[in-house]
């Protein structure tokens, strides 16, 4: 009976690959016309350039801040994840049960191996953001029994919210809401974090997540989410209206620049937090990428290190998702319609080509975060109201 079960799930997986690459094929057309601001996107970011100049790296420095510790909301006990995950309350759709609409957001090429879709009325209203995962978290891939992807959402007034989804069955996966806070004075449940949550990482107990407008990181425990009380959750605004809140315990600011993505390389020593600076598509300088080192011990003072470990110039403009894997590094850009990846270092750039023009605008539209699953291989990423995966190896082939 297992290997039954294991045979009519390997059929399943390869008719959602099959589906996925029909999908991408049909999409294609989509990417053959190109704005003035779409070839600007399309063209070649060339080779990285370090960053030797000194203000320029006293830019990147970061001045660590502390904040209130949230007020004690009665008897309750905070909890973790995994009493998160078994309150899961919603479910994503499978690609194949998702709206032409909807999967217009995935990849052309490379296509998508995994994708689900948000099944939920409430999320119209709310924008995808960063995306981390327990392969960030731990090694093993997993946080304790789970495997678990973390989904960053902000509304229209800036209102964050995590979904914290339950990857264990890569065929149905679950879901519930932890709206993200900053404590205030007096007030049991703080205030609501207004971040668009362009970059998050989750790492040990931690999530970091970008804030005011990628000038601040701020630290989350994972170990203190809180359920909200009935009566605050009848009263409270939609950004505090879930089930669960999450109070920050630690921030950092930025000297003068702003982080547009973030994501987590486990392939340096130690393991080191990558960042992508905000530049807009017509800005007039480059790019800078950057790395901090990582702190493991749960002892320490504090997770990050202050100081930029290196530190890259490229000409690639608008990054909405950075990932660094030795000594490369990958960028997905934004465009008016699909975006472009590519893939640098110091000897130059590539990026995957689609359509029968062979344009660079193969990549998700719009482009977000990228996040890489060491222990699987694979690279996460969210895209309108999509959420998907395909193996690194994969975009690597795609690359050339």
């Amino acid at each position: 009976m297992k290997h039954r079960g294991r045979h009519r799930r390997r059929k399943r997986g390869q008719a959602l690959r099959a589906f996925l690459a029909g999908t991408a094929l049909a999409l294609t057309g989509a990417a053959t016309v190109i704005s003035a601001s779409q070839a600007t996107v399309s063209t070649d970011p060339g080779a990285l350039e370090p960053v030797t100049s000194a203000a320029s790296l006293a830019d990147l420095r970061l001045r660590e801040e502390r904040i209130p510790q949230p007020v004690p909301d009665g008897p309750a006990q905070p909890v973790g994840v995994a009493a998160v995950l078994a309150d899961a309350d919603r479910s994503l759709r499978a690609a194949a049960d998702c709206t032409d609409a909807d999967r217009a957001a995935l990849p052309i090429a490379p296509a998508a191996t995994r994708a689900h879709c948000w099944d939920e009325a409430r999320t119209e209203e709310w924008h995808t953001g960063a995306v981390t995962t327990s392969g960030d978290a731990d090694d093993d891939g997993r946080w304790g029994s789970n495997r678990v992807v973390l989904s960053g959402w902000s509304d229209q007034q800036g209102h964050s919210r995590v979904a914290f989804v339950d990857a264990g069955d890569q065929e149905r996966l679950t879901y519930t809401w932890v709206a993200l806070t900053v404590p205030a004075s007096g007030d049991p449940v703080g205030r609501p974090l207004v971040s668009t949550l362009s970059g998050m990482v989750w790492y040990q107990d931690k999530l970091l997540v970008t804030a005011d407008e990628g000038r601040a990181l701020y630290l989350y425990d994972l170990d203190r989410i809180r359920r909200t009380s009935a009566d605050i959750a009848a009263t409270a605004p939609p950004a505090r209206g879930d089930r669960y809140t999450l109070p920050a315990v630690r921030s950092y600011r930025l000297t003068g620049a702003r982080i547009g993505a973030l994501s987590l390389d486990r392939s340096t020593t130690p393991d080191s937090l990558v960042a992508s600076e905000s530049v807009p598509a017509d800005g007039d300088r480059p790019t800078r990428l950057w790395r901090y080192a990582l702190d493991d011990d749960p002892s320490g003072a504090g997770l990050l290190g202050t100081g930029p470990q290196e530190a890259y110039e490229t000409k690639a403009a608008d990054v909405r998702g950075v990932l660094a894997h030795r000594s490369q590094w990958y960028l997905a850009r934004a465009a008016g319609g699909h975006g472009t990846l590519w893939r640098q270092d110091s000897g130059g750039a590539s990026g995957a080509r689609c359509g029968t023009d062979e344009t660079y605008l193969c990549w998700s539209g719009p482009a977000q975060s990228l996040s890489y699953w060491e222990e699987s291989g694979e690279v996460w990423s969210q895209s309108g109201r999509m959420l998907f995966s395909l193996p690194l190896d994969t975009i690597d082939r795609a690359l050339g």
